[in-house]
């Protein structure tokens, strides 16, 4: 008759809940270490244009609070696709982010043939961090001093028009559709750029996000006639919508951050929650609403769905403005 010893399962039992309380505080141990190295964070936009001076915002807050150093990188060109595609074929560790808009992650799919990402399957949606529009800027010596002046000068006209986004294309198509004003569209790098060929007199006029206007505005170099949103800003209340001359003109943007699909949700979490608490902070909004820009979070489980309406919108507006894919 075999020996049993006493007690033994009891002890099984017992050695098999000890193991467990020593795996739990590991797992949670494991999702508090990250990050444990340095992020790096895409702008797929040039130097000082309003995402890369937001994402700069952004990484200052999470290297503080991370303890790791957060690296913005600008890769422009494209209308944005070329770093959007960067980051949708980097490794999904939660180590690459993306500063995402509304020309990589709505307008592209209508103006670009041939997109090599998907905005919404390639992409793990982390947060949406403000909204903002664009304004008409043309040089201090331009004709026509206001937005019903310019409507009319420009009827009639053939005027050159540049663009560094999907945003500031999309108003130089409306401003053909709606407003009757023919335009030759001219494609930048990055809107800067296509503002620095309206004070050097190349181009007749050019829209820019506020953080690129508002410098030049109030160094003299330009002068803005109107804003793309259907409402005046608060920043500038004394330019009027566009929308009051052309009535159905609307080009409203936005920023978030993205990083590659399968990045695990976790870092996921943390990055979404290290954001939120980056817009919620008094100094933050006020820094924000300094350059035009609203604070407008969403959580992932929120701009996931609003990425993929966003994408019908734009896609038909494009169609309606008579956009067809380059």
């Amino acid at each position: 008759m075999a020996f049993r010893q006493p007690g033994r399962g009891r002890r099984l039992v017992r050695a098999a809940l000890l193991l467990a309380s020593l795996l739990v505080p590991a797992s949670g141990a494991v999702a508090q270490a990250y990050p444990s190295r340095p992020i790096r964070l895409v702008v797929p936009f040039p130097a000082g244009a309003g995402p890369d001076q937001v994402a700069r915002m952004i990484a200052q807050h999470m290297r503080d609070g991370f303890g790791q150093p957060v690296v913005v990188e600008n890769r422009s060109g494209a209308l944005g696709s070329i770093g959007a595609q960067e980051v949708a074929r980097s490794a999904p560790d939660g180590y690459t982010l993306l500063m995402a808009t509304n020309t990589t992650h709505a307008a592209n799919v209508a103006m670009i043939r041939n997109l090599a990402y998907d905005p919404v399957a390639d992409f793990a949606p982390v947060a949406r961090v403000i909204t903002t529009a664009m304004v008409l800027l043309v040089k201090p010596d331009f004709p026509a001093r206001s937005l019903k002046e310019f409507v009319a000068h420009a009827r009639g006209r053939e005027l050159t028009a540049g663009y560094g986004s999907g945003a500031a294309q999309m108003s130089i198509a409306q401003l053909r559709s709606i407003g009757g004003i023919a335009t030759t569209a001219v494609s930048y790098r990055g809107v800067p750029q296509a503002a620095g060929d309206v004070i050097a007199g190349f181009l007749s006029l050019s829209f820019a996000d506020y953080a690129i206007a508002l410098a030049q505005m109030q160094g003299g170099q330009l002068r803005g006639l109107g804003v793309t949103a259907t409402t005046r800003s608060p920043l500038l209340p004394e330019l009027p919508s566009l929308s009051e001359e052309m009535p159905g003109f609307d080009v409203t943007i936005w920023y978030g951050l993205v990083a590659p699909a399968g990045t695990p949700e976790a870092a996921v979490a943390r990055l979404a929650e290290a954001t939120g608490a980056w817009i919620a902070l008094p100094e933050t909004q006020s820094r924000l609403g300094g350059i035009g820009l609203q604070p407008a979070f969403l959580p992932p489980a929120e701009f996931a769905p609003f990425i993929r309406s966003e994408v019908q919108r734009w896609t038909a507006n494009a169609r309606a403005a008579g956009i067809e894919p380059e």
